[in-house]
């Protein structure tokens, strides 16, 4: 009888250990998927900022075709894909920096043309991505601290056991790439 009330004592704090380990799992993927949530809604606000952007900037520089159509594919990859699946985080981080880079050559245009930089329209606009931009930093930064906190916790003994039981997999980091490949800077004298 002793050992019946010991072994269902054991199964007891089993059982609570398990459901304390699960908890703990669902806490740390649902601030991560809530972080993620977060960037998607920032990048939609940038991607729907941007027509009006390159609206703007197109008036004023008709030489600069090249740069507005990066503008545009970049934008174009980005909204064709699901930013709701987290799945689809490498193909997002490489469309964001093409994004990214294409927007510096647009703020480097007005530069080249006074008569943007004074346009009313245009430095709204600059201020507003320039707002978005400092969202989607800070959400990203959110994001990849709740990557690290999933990831630390999925790493620690005993709960690598158990994450595969519970289905629950590695957090993907969303780092912001140094691809500056398509970034030429032109100096003139």
């Amino acid at each position: 009888m002793i050992y019946l009330i010991l072994l269902s004592v054991l199964i007891v704090i089993i059982l609570i250990f398990l459901i304390s380990i699960k908890n703990n799992f669902v806490t740390l993927d649902n601030q991560n998927k809530e972080a993620w949530s977060n960037i998607k809604v920032y990048l939609q606000k940038r991607l729907d900022l941007i027509p009006n952007l390159v609206n703007t900037v197109k008036g004023y520089s008709k030489h600069e075709k090249e740069t507005l159509e990066k503008v545009i594919e970049a934008r174009s990859r980005l909204v064709n894909i699901d930013l709701s699946n987290i799945d689809n985080i490498e193909k997002i981080k490489e469309y964001d920096n093409m994004l990214t880079n294409a927007l510096r050559h647009i703020s480097m245009l007005s530069e080249s043309y006074p008569d943007l930089k004074a346009d009313k329209e245009f430095l709204k606009l600059q201020s507003s991505l320039s707002e978005i931009e400092e969202d989607v930093l800070n959400s990203r930064r959110y994001y990849n601290a709740t990557c690290r906190n999933l990831n630390i916790f999925i790493e620690k003994f005993p709960n690598s056991m158990f994450y595969n039981l519970f289905k629950f997999r590695k957090a993907i980091f969303f780092e912001e790439g140094n691809d500056n490949k398509n970034y030429d800077v032109k100096v003139e004298f």
